[in-house]
């Protein structure tokens, strides 16, 4: 049952989410193309510059949340039920959607884009993990 559910809501959800990437939130397209390549002290930086903590939960928080169904993937691709092979493929997909962000000018290149939505692939994973021992009669 709830492998059906998800065959269902996971392609709405993605559309839901490249909306959100290019368009949402005000998103205008830049002037420059921006790309940020330190890994980690971005964030860092970003987190000290913030002025509310409210800033901080929607940016970090959410970029890790917002990418932890896409953990669930083996259930739809069988080929995708190892991690090796789940996060390779979702590595190589996200750092494509950043690409076409710095070269469309919708959005920033920026590599802790990258770690914080694999790491939320990666709890969405450990996720399935514990979904499929607990509840064995939902996931069918």
């Amino acid at each position: 049952m709830l492998k059906k559910f998800y065959k269902i809501i996971i392609v709405p959800y993605t559309l839901f989410l490249l909306y959100l990437m290019f368009f949402g939130m005000g998103r205008t397209q830049m002037e420059d193309n921006l790309l940020t390549i330190e890994p980690i002290f971005s964030t860092i930086n970003f987190i000290k510059g913030c002025i509310s903590w409210k800033d901080i939960v929607v940016i970090v928080v959410g970029n890790v949340v917002m990418f932890i169904p896409f953990g669930f993937l083996g259930w739809i691709f069988p080929e995708l039920k190892e991690l090796k092979s789940l996060l390779f493929t979702f590595i190589s997909a996200i750092t494509i959607v950043e690409a076409i962000q710095y070269f469309t000018r919708m959005g920033i290149f920026e590599v802790d884009d990258i770690i914080l939505n694999t790491f939320g692939v990666f709890l969405g994973f450990l996720i399935r993990g514990i979904v499929e021992k607990k509840f064995k009669n939902w996931v069918a």
